[in-house]
């Protein structure tokens, strides 16, 4: 019996969904439009729900690999991580999509559409949702979102995808979480092209990313999920996007329900499909029937949709029996080799902000020492938002006595307090841990301090836990109770040690100004005590680095709703930074010997070489990182930019040479209407281990070579 075209494997997969599509009826192609789209099996086609997540390990599908949060992955600075990182997840999924769909489960989380990897910009540490984010930077978060991307879509010989990553939010979308069922973000054209738009455009145009997702918010004045600007004139049109767009959840409800610019289901939806929003995540598209009937919308629209979600579903392999996809079995879920990344990651990512010389810890002369803080125990804290479930969990306390016990050194422990409420019993009185925190602190010779936030109380709009919202943060202190917690410890007389779970910046002024040391620890990963007491006990040196920028105070920031850049993140920000984007200590004393300019190549890009030297016994990474500034242009970014970065490797007492490439749009220069402009300007060129700015020069103790270039 001959094949239909839509099984003619000689066919491209476009060709092929689109003879599919031609042979269902209208009923049949709008039900594909639902992120839970029903089977037509008369065509062979399963159920199949397109919600999935993957931030740092396949998510809510049951046990997985539990990576460090998608910040703390930034932090590393590393895309060769990432992409091993994305190939793990890939791997995890595909294990469980085949292991699933043999058994004809084909439930939510259980699919191949993994929606991440979220590239928006963290502009302001307030966001609750800026943990899920590689940072503030566009180049930075550009790079290793497309990295991620060609993990997850490594393709067989056939070309079918491994799976399908989808990026998100676009565009223009950092909070209030509160608001953002109806808030407007109103920007500039050359804020839009200069730092929201550019992290989406690599992914689109440079990793080939299958799929989309618009944000809840409007962007001047447009719903993202149904703006003719975002989804048609500059995805489709101007970046030739070949993938499938998806609605955040139950984002094309708010068009009438509270951004106001239609007034029934049946419009929203039409709104949404007209400018190109393939997949309904929420139930306004099974109104896309009656929106037809009412003359709203086109079978010819509803075909486009259709044709880029069967697409999709084609390069994944799903009607075709020689994906070698299809043979990753359950075994390769969790593997060995995949907690081991996990927990090099976890290490990689930890930054060490300040060190009086206490670390890493000299466990010759430590009897006791007391671990301290509502997330020295706490699972939670190790998870960050978006996260699957772990076979194991190692919490720091776990991990520092595992290592310290069987050395002699007595470990005390105590809560101290609690995240966020203020007492732990309920019938007690406020702050009743601080006694007992403080006791074993005194008969301790050192205190580590665990202290931060989880994703209970920064991440995403959602329920209230306990007396605080879950989402955005309304400044950037540690919760009252912490605070007092750290200044009792601190009263003590004992070296306190701070280790800081947060997914993002906070205004640790009194930390910087009396701990021995401060590690920013993020939210590390299933395993990640295993790596903290790596770090403290110097059997790693530290080596992450800052994707975000340390204000002193919320008094330093604009108002959260304002999205112009002026003063915001380090390319735009005209105060001292507590620690600047980019700054990040280590054990080893590593140095920057000499810079130079290579030749210029012929795709207008240059090179830069750097060699760079270990002065100290410590074997050590570091991150070389270059930054441009334009001397000449006006419209040029207010202070400078990352254009090239690289970890590098150095054993005890070890020189190495290190090229980096820079591209020709680091020259580059965004006018007020949006336009990138190759322009005859001067530059500099800083070439170190942190950015040319005064406080992480004071900070290091060196400064970043300069290199003087021309252009045009």
């Amino acid at each position: 019996m001959s094949k239909l075209p839509y099984q003619d494997q000689s066919l491209d997969f476009k060709a092929r969904a689109k003879d599919l599509v031609s042979r269902m009826t209208i009923d049949e192609k709008a039900s594909q439009l639902r992120y839970d789209a029903p089977a037509v099996d008369r065509l062979g086609i399963p159920a199949y729900n397109w919600w999935n997540e993957a931030l740092h390990g396949v998510a809510r599908a049951g046990t997985a690999t539990v990576f460090p949060q998608s910040i703390a992955l930034a932090a590393m600075f590393d895309g060769d991580i990432m992409e091993q990182v994305g190939d793990v997840i890939a791997t995890e999924g595909r294990a469980k999509y085949n292991m699933y769909a043999a058994q004809q489960d084909r439930d939510i989380y259980k699919g191949l559409t993994f929606w991440s990897p979220n590239v928006n910009i963290f502009r302001d540490p307030r966001w609750g949702r800026g943990h899920e984010t590689y940072g503030e930077d566009p180049y930075l978060a550009g790079e290793l979102g497309k990295r991620f991307v060609l993990a997850l879509q490594k393709k067989d010989a056939h070309g079918h995808l491994k799976s399908a990553a989808c990026a998100k939010h676009f565009a223009v979308h950092s909070g209030p979480e509160n608001l953002r069922h109806e808030f407007d973000a109103v920007v500039s054209q050359k804020d839009l092209w200069e730092t929201y738009l550019p992290a989406f455009e690599v992914l689109v145009k440079d990793a080939q990313v299958e799929g989309v997702m618009g944000a809840y918010n409007r962007t001047n004045g447009e719903p993202c999920c149904g703006s003719k600007t975002l989804l048609r004139d500059i995805l489709r049109d101007k970046w030739q996007f070949d993938g499938y767009v998806t609605s955040d959840c139950w984002a094309i409800r708010d068009f009438h329900e509270y951004h106001k610019v239609t007034a029934t289901m049946q419009e929203s939806a039409a709104l949404a499909l007209e400018n190109g929003c393939d997949i309904n995540c929420g139930n306004t598209y099974i109104h896309m029937m009656s929106a037809y009937h009412e003359g709203l919308v086109t079978e010819e629209q509803i075909d486009e949709a259709c044709i880029h979600a069967m697409t999709t579903r084609m390069r994944l392999g799903m009607f075709d029996e020689d994906c070698e996809f299809d043979g990753i079995g359950y075994d390769q879920n969790v593997a060995p080799d995949h907690i081991a990344l996990a927990i090099d990651a976890a290490r990689k990512s930890m930054v060490l902000l300040k060190n009086d010389g206490t670390l890493p810890l000299d466990t010759n002369r430590l009897k006791s020492v007391a671990v301290v803080g509502p997330n020295a125990d706490s699972r939670v804290a190790l998870m960050g938002n978006y996260h699957g479930t772990a076979d194991r969990y190692v919490t720091a306390l776990e991990g520092i006595a595992s290592q310290l016990e069987p050395m002699g050194v007595r470990i005390n422990y105590s809560v101290g307090c609690e995240l966020h409420m203020d007492r732990s019993e309920n019938l007690a009185q406020p702050d009743d841990r601080i006694t007992e925190a403080v006791a074993v602190a005194q008969m301790s010779d050192l205190v580590i301090a665990c202290l931060g936030l989880d994703e209970t109380i920064e991440g995403e709009a959602a329920d209230l836990e306990g007396d605080i919202a879950c989402g955005d943060k309304l400044n950037l202190d540690l919760p009252r109770q912490q605070q007092l917690l750290l200044e009792k410890l601190l009263e003590t007389g004992k070296p306190v040690i701070l280790v800081l779970m947060t997914g993002s910046a906070m205004a640790i002024n009194l930390a910087d100004e009396r701990c021995a040391g401060i590690v920013q620890a993020w939210y590390p990963g299933a395993r990640g005590g295993i790596a903290l007491a790596d770090l403290l006990l110097g059997k790693v040196s530290p080596s992450g680095k800052l994707p975000v920028t340390f204000y002193r105070s919320t008094d330093d920031l604009p108002e959260f709703t304002d999205y112009a850049m002026k003063n915001r993140t380090y390319r735009y920000f005209e105060g001292s930074p507590l620690y600047s984007f980019g700054y990040g200590l280590s054990y080893a004393d590593v140095q920057m010997d000499k810079a130079e300019l290579l030749e210029q190549a012929a795709d207008g890009s240059v090179r830069v070489c750097a060699t760079i030297s270990n002065h100290s016994g410590i074997a050590a990474d570091e991150v070389v990182q270059v930054y441009v500034k334009n001397l000449t242009n006006p419209l040029a970014v207010k202070q400078h930019s990352l254009c090239a970065f690289a970890r590098v490797q150095l054993g005890a007492h070890e020189t190495v040479q290190q090229e980096l490439s820079i591209r020709p749009e680091a020259f580059m220069v965004v006018d007020e209407d949006g336009n990138r402009n190759a322009c005859a300007d001067e530059f500099t060129l800083f070439v170190g281990f942190s950015q040319p700015d005064a406080r992480s020069v004071q900070l290091m103790g060196k400064k970043p070579v300069e290199l003087s270039i021309k252009r045009g």
